[in-house]
């Protein structure tokens, strides 16, 4: 085939070629490197290209292949790798001028993973500052669905380097919804893995509670042979769990005939979400429905505090980790990071325990209707992608509420995985997530459901204007 159709396919299609040496590792290497000197330029999606190291691994691939060595699925397969997430030798940023000249001695274990694997590094991607509040340090994002637009925080980089086929797959980190967030915006498949199915050495941290790395894909397949690669127990990290790992491609059956879905009511039936949203949604619920699951409503009221919440443990908890550059290197961070760490720094005790019961309440009740329900769905994000804006100022306690996500929140705060897929465009052409949570270690429920629908609907289909 000709080298410039081969990122345009689809991992799962890719894999199939290399393993039946139709096409080779260093074939696709060349194609996504050829693609990212044209396009990076546009999106700011890399902020480190490993040329010369991609196409060494290429051929180690290709030679591998050839002597029969095949690995599996993700031989051969050019990944990009938020920056937030160690690469020996390799720059590792983690969004911040602070951290522009680091570059760690060994690698995360989702790198070592994704290389016993034979999987191929490309680079490195853009993120918000240290992976926390809007502010980038870099070039800012931008959106192939609208140039004009952003991709997400602060896996945005991953995001766009997707969905504008600049890789065949990437790994992001969702500690709040940063995942989530830029597959929604962006037309993509990303899922938040349960909180200790993926280990976190070797990831800079924002919140040790929350923060799970996990994979932004172009379809919920690929984004089931990349959880695979990397998911598993780490005794490197503590909060890992042994627990045994799916074949989570062997689980997309396309039946989910049975399946009990529960839709949030006050999270899809609530004036904060724009209408072409909602309408989305609500239609994706009945698709589900014709296909054989049973869709009804649920309540869970205390869902809609789960960005105060979340905020409030997100800025402790990063405010305890980067203390010493809040008290030697305050100005040096991104102004919401200013406002959010210095928030985080001051937070009283008894605050932080409040929250930390509210958490446990939200928690208790995302999990009771998960003992009802197979999994929950509900809008990836309120509204799509938004204009690029500089970082802003904020002036009062109403903005900094004003600013917080939502709909991600109850499955962090819950430690469950969640998926967000493709559910339609708005009027102006802006892809619209469908949010699919589940049990936690349950990630094959989410995912087969996910892929259901994503089978069964158009919208995986359609391609960026810009890419």
């Amino acid at each position: 085939m000709d080298k410039k159709d081969i990122p345009f396919l689809s991992l799962a299609g890719l894999s199939d070629l290399i393993g039946r040496k139709e096409v080779s590792p260093v074939e696709v290497v060349e194609s996504y490197l050829d693609r990212i000197d044209s396009l990076n330029f546009k999106f700011n999606s890399y902020l480190t290209v490993c040329r010369q190291e991609a196409l060494h691994s290429a051929r180690e691939a290709e030679q591998a292949i050839a002597e029969g060595n095949y690995l599996g699925a993700m031989h051969g397969i050019p990944v990009a790798v938020k920056d937030q997430i160690w690469t020996k030798g390799v720059r590792t940023t983690i969004g911040s001028r602070l951290m522009a000249d680091y570059f760690p001695e060994e690698d995360a274990t989702v790198i070592g993973n994704l290389k016993k694997a034979g999987s191929i590094i490309l680079g490195k991607t853009n993120l918000t500052e240290f992976a926390i509040g809007s502010s980038q340090r870099y070039s800012p994002n931008r959106n192939p669905w609208d140039l004009d637009r952003f991709t997400g925080g602060s896996s945005g980089g991953s995001g766009s380097a997707t969905a504008a086929f600049l890789c065949a797959t990437s790994l992001g980190e969702d500690t709040g919804g940063s995942i989530r967030r830029p597959a929604a915006w962006c037309g993509l498949a990303g899922l938040r893995p349960t909180w200790g199915r993926v280990s976190r050495y070797g990831v800079m941290p924002g919140s040790w509670s929350m923060d799970q790395v996990g994979p932004i894909s172009r379809t919920v397949e690929d984004a089931a042979i990349t959880l695979g690669a990397i998911a598993g127990y780490d005794p490197k990290d503590a909060y890992s769990r042994d627990v045994p790992v799916p074949d989570y491609r062997s689980a997309l059956s396309g039946d989910i005939r049975g399946v009990r879905v529960g839709a949030i009511t006050e999270l899809i039936h609530n004036e904060i979400v724009d209408h072409e949203v909602r309408d989305a949604v609500v239609q994706a619920g009945s698709v589900l429905g014709e296909m054989g699951a049973t869709v009804e409503e649920v309540s869970l009221p205390l869902t809609v505090h789960g960005g105060t919440i979340t905020g409030a443990l997100i800025n402790v908890e990063s405010a305890t980790t980067y203390r010493d550059w809040i008290r030697n290197n305050l100005h040096d961070f991104g102004h919401s990071n200013q406002i959010g760490l210095l928030t985080g720094a001051i937070m009283p005790a008894q605050a932080y325990y409040k929250v930390q019961k509210l958490r446990e309440l939200v928690r208790h009740q995302v999990l009771e209707a998960l003992n009802n329900y197979d999994v929950l769905i509900l809008p990836s994000s309120k509204d799509c992608a938004p204009k690029l804006t500089d970082d802003p100022t904020i002036t009062s306690k109403e903005m900094a509420a004003g600013i917080t996500p939502v709909m991600t929140r109850p499955f962090n705060l819950a430690n469950a995985p969640a998926l967000s897929v493709n559910c339609g465009f708005n009027s102006r052409g802006l892809p619209i997530g469908l949010q699919i949570g589940g049990r936690p270690f349950e990630e094959e429920t989410v995912l087969r459901v996910g892929h259901a629908y994503e089978q069964n609907t158009p919208w995986h289909t359609v391609k960026p204007p810009n890419a």
